[in-house]
């Protein structure tokens, strides 16, 4: 029973002496006031406390040679700045947090550990500094207890009457300690553990500066006391001791409470209760929270420079997610502004400032203020669309209108609060022009639902509070032309309609413009230019444009485009937007807008991680839908063990009489009839019909445009595949492949096998294999509900497509492996998204069901 209480019974006894000593405290202060102790407190001197601020920083500097022979003790040469700091930020932590080495400890082991001391050696340091310290206590409280005694309260139960007796029994350990130390005995065994002595000149050393200590600590308590106390040093330095020795038998953090009620009850008859505790208080913020917080901030930026590389890898996250949260916020914070100024300018000024502004500002300023703060409002409510959607001129406009809103809160009632707020904004505006890159015109670009009902209610606010600050004034319509500096109310009905004439004015501009057509159609214009970056692109899946079968969104500077098409209420680009970052930005919020006209669902199909950030920016959902090969050209050939497969493969179809040739597109318009009745073989013979969208069909146009990949044997062609080519040979990959049933059964591996060897000798760095959908996907019980779908359907859909064999297939190329994604709404919008993707790339329903 002893042992399950035993580690309850420290805390219980703490408990209960903070208990007591809240008693005694109370006792000795009742009947006087809070204010009366506040009062005393602030009677302090500044020479007074620039005395006990100076004893405070020569009793650190004392401290710290308590870590200066520890260091000595264990043999180790740190240098003595350490050291000195070490004992300062432990020190300072112990003191305020409590003396069971917890605090002190910890933040020694952390200095220490990281300067190359071990375990053992900061434990013997601890140990070291801790013996020191009750060293000094008993050393210091022994002679002043038997030099100049306290009396006992009466209460006190001992045979003796005064502190003399203890002062004799503290004197003991420092003796006895000093005495084993001379006689040079090595080891001090107490109980299980063993103390391996200093020398005598160390120990003695010991003592001597832990007495030092706590004669400085008090000292720092009496310079506080008034120069009227009927106290001396040595009075104050024993009840001190007493205090101290109380406060660390009690575990009580910092003996708070039990130290103070034992200064105040044995010095009280001396000192005035309110002043003594006055004196407590300032000794406790000079002593213990001033030196901790310098401890804390200097172990702070210690810390900083310590974590370099973690503040980097801090700092590259908020460089990657700046970009996404700070157009955002400012979005957000610029909207506020707008309402902040609609509001100033709906209620009333202080008049005392009015007062003030009327002394040396003509009416027409103030007037003219009023005005353009209200329509500065309005003007920020607006921009807040342009910024959140990281428009380049919305940019400077805000800055500009923030300016103006600066000014007109300063002229039109010296509102400096506001001005403040604008003022901060504008600052935090400033730098992050990077951040709002897309070129586009603010009145073409779409305001949503949810913007809209913000804007009216925050002008619906405005126009509240407007007639509920000034009641019948606002509507009395004699009251339009009255320009006075006391008349409010007349300014706030002409800001008013300039307001609402201003939102007429900007609807009316968006009424005019032309409705965007539901699809966009193909011209030979577009096509020109759509070929002329369909060659510049450095990813071949562009080529998927000339197939014709999609509708067409073209930059406004005309450096990129996208494609789509539509099937039920989704609107589905192939791939990421074609052009630099800038203008598949454009493009993409553009696609969004217009897709939100029609209520339509916006999809990004197989696209790419590197614009997953802009997707998330649309407020789209990202879901992992398969995986991409590309092979490394530079590296690819078929020598070693690893490629014995690739080389059967060559060997055995051209020992069937197979040649591989690559066909110019200027020559390919003379072989279509071969090639339709190649793939129309195929066709049949696989029982499929043609797909769309992602994938090319037979098309003469098409194919006329594209180099041809064949196979012959005995000069008739068995086997083609139309080339996607790179102007900058970054990427080389086929689309259309079909082959005849004559053909080896292997002649398509054979068909990449050449394809791969006559790329890399043209430079060409990537060869693209295409994507292997649902590969990848994981099936943990812990994964999304789609992906997990996906993982089954790739594992167990072999019935109706072999995902697993086309992954095979690809794997013996060796590729490199990369994630393709689906972006649209989240919620249950994926499933029926992909679901109309499949009815675009398979012709229809039927074709979803068949091949």
């Amino acid at each position: 029973m002893l042992k399950r209480l035993k580690p309850f019974l420290g805390p219980a006894l703490a408990l209960v002496l903070l208990a007591a000593a809240a008693w005694v405290l109370s006792a000795q202060l009742s009947g006087h006031g809070l204010q009366e102790i506040l009062d005393t407190l602030a009677q302090e001197t500044e020479r007074d406390l620039l005395l006990a601020f100076g004893l405070t920083a020569v009793n650190f500097a004392v401290l710290a040679g308590y870590d200066i022979l520890a260091l000595r003790y264990i043999g180790h040469p740190l240098s003595h700045a350490r050291a000195a700091f070490a004992s300062f930020a432990g020190n300072a932590f112990s003191n305020t947090i409590g003396l069971s080495t917890l605090a002190g400890s910890s933040v020694r082991y952390r200095l220490y550990s990281s300067w190359g001391l071990s375990a053992a050696e900061i434990a013997k340091i601890v140990v070291f500094t801790t013996l020191t310290l009750w060293l000094g206590l008993f050393s210091i409280g022994g002679i002043i207890f038997t030099v100049q005694p306290l009396p006992l309260p009466d209460w006190v139960t001992l045979p003796f009457h005064t502190t003399r007796p203890l002062g004799f029994i503290l004197l003991l350990p420092p003796a006895i300690y000093l005495l084993a130390a001379s006689r040079k005995e090595s080891t001090w065994r107490i109980g299980k553990f063993e103390l391996i002595l200093p020398e005598f000149r160390s120990a003695f050393v010991q003592v001597v500066i832990a007495s030092l200590d706590w004669a400085l600590a008090a000292a720092v308590f009496y310079a506080l006391l008034p120069p009227w106390a009927n106290v001396t040093f040595p009075l104050v330095l024993g009840a001190f001791l007493l205090g101290q020795i109380a406060g660390l038998i009690s575990q009580v953090p910092g003996g708070l409470g039990v130290f103070e009620s034992c200064l105040i009850f044995l010095l009280t008859p001396r000192i005035p209760a309110p002043t003594l505790f006055a004196a407590l208080v300032a000794y406790r913020v000079v002593y213990y929270a001033a030196p901790l917080a310098v401890a804390s901030a200097l172990l702070g930026v210690r810390e900083t420079i310590a974590a370099r590389n973690t503040l980097k890898g801090i700092l590259g996250f908020l460089g990657d997610w700046l970009p996404v949260v700070a157009p955002r916020a400012l979005a957000v914070t610029t909207f506020l502004a707008g309402a902040l100024l609609l509001f100033s300018g709906a209620t009333p000024s202080v008049s005392s400032r009015l007062d003030w502004l009327q002394n040396f500002l003509p009416l027409s300023v103030l007037e003219a203020s009023h005005f353009l703060g209200s329509l500065a409002g309005l003007g920020l409510l607006i921009l807040a669309r342009g910024l959140h959607k990281r428009l380049d001129a919305a940019y400077y406009v805000t800055a500009m209108v923030l300016f103006m809103g600066i000014i007109a809160s300063l002229l039109k009632g010296l509102d400096y609060e506001e001005a403040f707020f604008l003022t901060v904004l504008l600052l935090a505006l400033l730098p992050c022009h990077k951040f709002f890159y897309r070129k586009a015109s603010l009145l073409s670009e779409g305001f949503t639902f949810g913007w809209i009902t913000a804007i009216v209610l925050a002008l619906g606010c405005s126009v509240l509070l407007g007639l509920m600050a000034y009641g019948d004034d606002a509507l009395d319509r004699e009251l339009w032309w009255v320009f006075t500096f006391e008349d409010e109310a007349s300014r706030f009905m002409r800001a008013t309609v300039g307001i609402l004439v201003g939102v007429v004015f900007v609807a009316v501009l968006r009424l005019m413009r032309s409705a965007r057509p539901r699809y966009a159609p193909v011209c030979e214009g577009d096509m020109q230019i759509v070929r002329t970056l369909v060659s510049k692109s450095p990813d071949t899946f562009a080529h998927l444009a000339m197939l014709r079968d999609k509708s067409f969104l073209l930059s406004k500077d005309g450096a990129g485009f996208l494609m789509y098409a539509m099937a039920g209420r989704s609107w589905v680009c192939m791939g990421d937007p074609v052009g630099p970052p800038a203008v598949r930005a454009e493009l993409a919020w553009r696609f969004r807008e217009m897709v939100d006209l029609y209520a339509g669902w916006t999809a990004f199909y197989q696209a790419g991680k590197a614009n997953l950030g802009l997707y998330l920016d649309l407020g789209l959902t990202i879901v992992k839908i398969g995986e991409e090969a590309r092979v490394f050209l530079p590296e690819f050939s078929l020598a070693g063990q690893a490629r014995k497969g690739l080389r059967y493969t060559r060997n055995m179809v051209e020992k069937e009489g197979c040649v591989f040739e690559l066909v110019p597109a200027a020559e390919v318009g003379p072989l279509m009839p071969e090639l339709r009745a190649v793939s129309d073989a195929w066709l049949a013979s696989k029982n499929a019909r043609e797909k769309k969208f992602s994938l090319g069909f037979f098309d003469v146009k098409y194919l006329s445009d594209c180099a041809m990949a064949v196979v012959r044997r005995e000069g008739r062609i068995v086997a083609f595949a139309n080339l996607w080519e790179c102007e900058g040979r970054e990427e080389l990959s086929v689309d259309l492949m079909r082959y005849s049933p004559e053909a080896p059964p292997s002649v398509m591996e054979y068909l990449y096998i050449m394809l791969m060897l006559w790329g890399r000798e043209q430079g060409y760095q990537w060869f693209n294999l295409g994507m292997a959908p649902f590969s990848g996907l994981e099936r943990h019980f812990l994964a999304p509900t789609w992906t997990r779908l996906g993982g089954l359907l790739y594992s167990y859909g072999g019935t109706l497509y072999n995902f697993q064999g086309l992954r095979r297939f690809k794997d013996k190329f060796d590729p490199v492996w990369e994630s393709k994604y689906l972006a649209c709404p989240g919620g249950t919008v994926p499933p029926r998204v992909l679901a109309n993707i499949a009815t675009l790339v398979s012709g229809g329903v039927r074709g979803v069901m068949t091949k």
